[in-house]
């Protein structure tokens, strides 16, 4: 079953941004990644397999602070 992570990341530039989406589209087992959040500080990553807490220690040596904020199950067979 797939997983949906949703970070808070500390982005303070659009290249900020970018690294951070590199990053969770370079994870093993990912299909989605994207930006949430009116401020789009929130990163969403889909996928099975996905280590949330190996992907939030990537992004906090690459982009700055980063909270785990819910790890939920996505049904993705429709």
């Amino acid at each position: 079953m797939a997983k949906k992570i949703l970070m808070s990341v500390s982005m303070r530039c659009q290249k900020c941004r970018s690294e951070a989406l590199k990053i969770g589209a370079k994870t093993t087992g990912v299909t989605f990644v994207g930006l949430e959040g009116e401020e789009k500080d929130k990163v969403v990553v889909i996928g099975e397999g996905v280590d949330a807490a190996g992907l939030a220690l990537r992004l906090r040596k690459k982009v700055g602070f980063t909270d785990i904020i819910s790890v939920t199950d996505v049904d993705t067979s429709k």
